[in-house]
């Protein structure tokens, strides 16, 4: 059900920060004229939500709806276009990349990648997440350099960011692969690999839930997360997106967002 109070929130601040930027010339334009029919065809705005990548998404266990800051954005943005909303759930990122290439939906959320930027045409970003390396109590690894030498193993989601991101920059190391993100510790356990690669605060959350794990200090890397949409559905749809993404951050919204979800750890990115 979209009638909740997720989204009569979402709406409220929405109507908020619309009619603040009417009297700010700094925050940036409204959508400009045929939007919706650049970005949504077919008269409705189909979205490939992720649930990999717990910060944007996730689904409530009780009521099975699903939550999060990229659902917020899909649905403010189809308010804005006045369009219904029509969300295409998947569990592992290379599932909605490739719902968006296909042309299977509208808009997407995903970290900007160069591979993907092949079929699929990227705001600024929105937020920005580190990506962080995990690994046992006992590992004799103490620091992220120490990584990337023969005979250590890596486990990572397939097709997610950091699998991308790893399998250009690792050059000794050995990557395998867990089927999803959120599986990633689990896999990297059963496997007995030496190190588990992906979102920070995901890797957090399961060294809490199943003790004896650290993370390395720092980060290997930063991961813009962005909205995207097919690359064959032309300049005015770039444009739109475009546009929504940099008014989302100017007045406030991303911020309440993350806010709102109780999202720790993800910084809205600076303007374009």
């Amino acid at each position: 059900m979209i009638a909740t109070t997720s989204r009569r929130r979402v709406l409220s601040w929405l109507g908020a920060a619309a009619a603040g930027s009417a009297a700010d010339s700094a925050t940036p334009a409204a959508l400009p004229a045929g939007a919706a029919g650049a970005l949504a065809p077919t008269g409705r705005l189909r979205a490939s939500i992720n649930l990999g990548n717990p910060i944007l998404a996730r689904q409530d266990a009780a009521s099975g709806e699903v939550l999060g800051v990229s659902v917020d954005l899909a649905r403010a943005l189809a308010e804005q276009l006045g369009l219904p909303l029509e969300l295409k759930v998947f569990d592992a990122a290379a599932k909605s990349v490739e719902a968006v290439t296909s042309e299977q939906a509208d808009i997407g959320f995903f970290a900007v990648d160069p591979l993907r930027g092949e079929g699929i045409r990227f705001s600024a970003p929105y937020v920005l997440i580190e990506g962080a390396y995990l690994v046992k109590e006992a590992s004799p690894l103490t620091d992220k350099a120490q990584v990337d030498r023969a005979g250590t193993t890596v486990m990572v989601g397939k097709g997610s960011a950091y699998d991308l991101y790893l399998s250009r920059e690792i050059k000794a190391a050995q990557l395998l692969r867990a089927p999803t993100s959120p599986a990633v510790v689990d896999a990297f356990l059963a496997q007995g690999a030496d190190v588990a690669a992906g979102v920070k605060q995901q890797l957090e959350s399961d060294a809490l839930r199943l003790g004896g794990l650290r993370l390395l200090p720092g980060r290997f890397m930063v991961i813009e997360q962005a909205m995207g949409v097919p690359a064959g559905r032309g300049e005015l749809a770039q444009a739109a997106l475009k546009a929504f993404v940099e008014r989302a951050k100017a007045s406030g919204f991303v911020a309440e967002a993350l806010k709102r979800h109780a999202i720790q750890g993800a910084l809205v990115a600076p303007a374009a």
